[in-house]
């Protein structure tokens, strides 16, 4: 995958406003509308460009509560980390999963409406689950800063 200096601009312009149109782009970056939209489509394509998705405000849809979730297995095998992450995969109240190094495996961020939702969500994914060996969970006071772009 190869970016040159016209992609990254475009790729900067989009991560704060991707409802800007070719013509838009083109005029910012020096490009034609024809040209950006070519380099648009490769970069989707290849995945440079991942997504393209609205951030819904949590509080507008009922989200009260965001944790961030430290979890330890009691086994590190690969058909058990699989199986961990593949359940992840099927909570809708988990936002990101990253399977990491250090003291814990896991680190989740966790969306929930209530402490009382967080508390089922715990029972359902984490303490019914028998691989989960402890997990120490950290409640959001205040989003200082929350980014999805990416530096270019």
């Amino acid at each position: 995958m190869h970016t040159d200096p016209f992609d990254k601009h475009i790729l900067r312009l989009l991560q704060q406003n991707n409802r800007l149109t070719s013509e838009e782009l083109a005029e910012e970056v020096g490009l034609s509308p024809s040209a950006v939209q070519r380099r648009l489509k490769r970069m989707r394509d290849e995945k440079i460009i991942e997504a393209e998705v609205a951030i819904v405000s949590p509080v507008v849809v009922g989200i009260g509560i965001t944790c961030i979730v430290e979890i330890a297995l009691e086994r590190g095998d690969s058909r058990a980390l699989e199986k961990f992450k593949s359940s992840m995969l099927q909570s809708p109240e988990v936002m990101q999963c990253y399977y990491v190094t250090g003291s814990y495996d896991f680190i989740i961020i966790v969306n929930t409406q209530t402490m009382q939702h967080y508390e089922a969500f715990t029972k359902q994914w984490l303490l019914d689950n028998p691989n989960v060996k402890h997990f120490y969970t950290h409640v959001v006071m205040d989003k200082v800063k929350v980014g999805y772009g990416v530096a270019i």
